[in-house]
């Protein structure tokens, strides 16, 4: 079973209320496992009728991310310290796609995981290996999530 997770207001990849956000939903999809399913809009194109490349870095990086969050209540938050994203074919617009990041080791206040973007077919469009490093707790003590709008809303 899916678990959906947590999206905020104002983030460019998740927030529910960015004008220009992207607005992808993630889903937990086992232990250390996340899944979105999207399709990109045209305005997000380089080329016509591809992706550009910093937006498929950014999703990306968001699902690698998610996949170390664990417990909604009490997430594990991550800076991306190194993204290293391969363009293994052109990332269409308008058409579906399912991102899934994968959770690799973790040491410490660091952890490391995967992402892949696929077509519809499951053909690989797009991966990449991250190394994240843990938000200071300092610095997630002066935030309130429910000011940032962090929380599961409904599904559409």
């Amino acid at each position: 079973m899916k678990s959906l997770q947590p999206n905020s207001r104002h983030c460019f990849v998740c927030g529910v209320e960015n004008p220009l956000g992207l607005h992808l939903r993630f889903y937990e999809s086992g232990p250390g496992e996340v899944v979105a399913e999207y399709t990109l809009p045209e305005n997000y194109q380089g080329y016509p009728g591809v992706a550009h490349g910093g937006i498929v870095a950014a999703m990306l990086d968001e699902v690698a991310g998610r996949c170390l969050m664990g417990d909604t209540n009490a997430p594990r938050f991550m800076f991306t310290a190194r993204l290293n994203v391969t363009y293994r074919k052109n990332v269409p617009v308008g058409q579906p796609l399912r991102l899934v990041g994968k959770a690799g080791e973790s040491r410490g206040r660091s952890a490391t995981a995967t992402s892949t973007i696929y077509d519809q077919a499951g053909n690989i469009l797009a991966e990449a290996e991250a190394l994240l490093i843990n938000v200071p707790e300092q610095v997630l003590q002066s935030v309130d999530l429910s000011q940032l709008g962090w929380q599961v809303y409904p599904e559409e």
